[in-house]
């Protein structure tokens, strides 16, 4: 389950009590670059993050993949740098660094020695301007990123059913694309494309930076301002509304692989949260989600797994925090000898359930509790804070909303939960991809793992 409050990242660690997020620090720099400052003074390291708001969604059709390549790209030379010099520095500095593409934003971090921050803000700054992209580097890392797509999607079965069902999903909306890129477009793709997509997006005023640790945030803001304030803001690509038509109607995609079992995933087209203190329906949903598929107490793993032994895995999702549309997801695997269509009426079956009946107060007491209890955990962790804070402002939340968004899932009513049980989980809006399997031996086999570490 994906929760509306950013995912758990044990990357740091840390002993005394979690604070509260009171004490984030925010300035904007004159070329429109905001820094987050949060102290955490529990452990000597500090989290450097920088996000900028272009991730997939953004690409136009024929480029699907740029995002993520260019990704790959930055770990290259700038005007500055030898090519893997920026990851030497780190490693040096006795720090990790890495970076990942989402469907909304690409973000950039190292995790480093207190003392070795300036550096790092240095180097990040420095190829945020001065990236130097070369077509033979381009050659290169672009066959990477092809023996990634292969690995993860086309020799991952419920990959190829992920990336089915958001193409049957969104007809207009960009999520239709995936992430990595369309294989098509990844082997027509040019050294340019790359380069049209830094100098388009990769701005001072299309990014802001993080920095969560043993630091002070009055020396963070003059660091920034020593480093990233040199460069110039410029005009961003015109963002026009890209929505979904309005779904009249189930829509059923089969995806056919080298599979044991078959897999089942069933999405909804509901709400995201847009206003965080009007909003019931998102906090409601990802209650629904917790109550379903939560913990082990959850009922897909009580009625589903251990019960009736319909499902070797059943699952339930909600994301509510996203620039684009926000869906609804169960899935799963039938148990040997169960069918798709069992599995499929067993999940309906639960949600009725919840429709006629109901949650419990127990239940719901357990998926706060659990909520409280991530959040705390959650707290215990540099780069989780870090992740936190970025990840909402990627969708638009504001940061200072954290502690807002976890009240009002403590609020959230049984009355609640079952009035969205009822109102969003209907067929018009419903997409379902399976994965019909087939021998095993007729499947290729997977070739070497290429370097692809982002």
């Amino acid at each position: 389950m994906k929760s509306l409050l950013a995912p758990v990242v044990l990357l740091a660690c840390a002993v005394a009590p979690a604070p509260t997020l009171a004490n984030p620090f925010e300035t904007t720099l004159a070329n429109g670059l905001r820094v987050i400052v949060k102290e955490d003074r529990r452990a000597p390291t500090a989290v450097h993050m920088v996000w900028y708001r272009a991730g997939s969604m953004d690409e136009k059709d024929g480029t699907s993949g740029v995002a993520h390549v260019l990704e790959h790209l930055m770990f290259k030379g700038t005007k500055n740098l030898k090519s893997g010099e920026f990851n030497k520095r780190v490693a040096e500095a006795g720090g990790r660094d890495n970076a990942f593409t989402s469907r909304d934003y690409t973000a950039y971090f190292q995790i480093v020695p207190k003392g070795a921050l300036p550096e790092m803000m240095k180097l990040e700054a420095d190829r945020m301007a001065n990236l130097k992209l070369e077509p033979k580097e381009f050659a290169a890392e672009i066959k990477v990123v092809m023996e990634e797509r292969r690995l993860r999607t086309d020799d991952n079965p419920q990959g190829l059913v992920y990336e089915a069902l958001n193409s049957a999903m969104f007809q207009a909306h960009p999520y239709r694309r995936p992430i990595i890129g369309w294989m098509d477009d990844l082997e027509h793709m040019t050294w340019q494309d790359a380069r049209d997509w830094y100098r388009a997006w990769y701005a001072p005023n299309n990014a802001y930076v993080v920095v969560v640790g043993d630091v002070d945030h009055r020396e963070v803001f003059r660091l920034a301002q020593k480093y990233y304030g040199t460069h110039k803001a410029q005009a961003l690509p015109e963002r026009k509304p890209q929505n979904e038509p309005e779904q009249a109607g189930i829509r059923r995609v089969s995806v056919k692989a080298p599979a044991k079992l078959p897999y089942l995933s069933m999405a909804w087209k509901t709400p995201k949260l847009r206003d965080v203190q009007q909003d019931r329906d998102p906090y409601a949903l990802e209650v629904l989600a917790a109550v379903l598929d939560g913990h082990d107490a959850s009922r897909f793993a009580k009625n589903l797994v251990r019960g009736s032994r319909v499902a070797q895995s059943a699952g339930a999702g909600y994301d509510g925090t996203l620039r684009g549309e926000a869906s609804f997801t169960l899935d799963g695997q039938p148990a040997e000898g169960k069918t798709i269509a069992d599995l499929e009426a067993a999940l309906r079956a639960e949600l009725k359930r919840v429709q006629d009946e109901g949650v419990s107060a127990e239940e719901l007491a357990r998926v706060k509790t659990q909520s409280i209890a991530a959040q705390i955990y959650k707290r215990d962790s540099l780069m989780a804070q870090a992740m936190e804070i970025g990840g909402l402002e990627a969708a638009g939340v504001p940061w200072r909303d954290i502690d807002v968004l976890l009240e009002k899932l403590k609020s959230v009513t049984a009355e609640e939960v079952q009035a969205v049980a009822k109102k969003y989980f209907k067929d018009d809006t419903l997409s379902i991809a399976v994965l019909d399997p087939q021998p095993l031996e007729n499947s290729k086999p997977k070739k070497p793992s290429g370097a692809a570490r982002h």
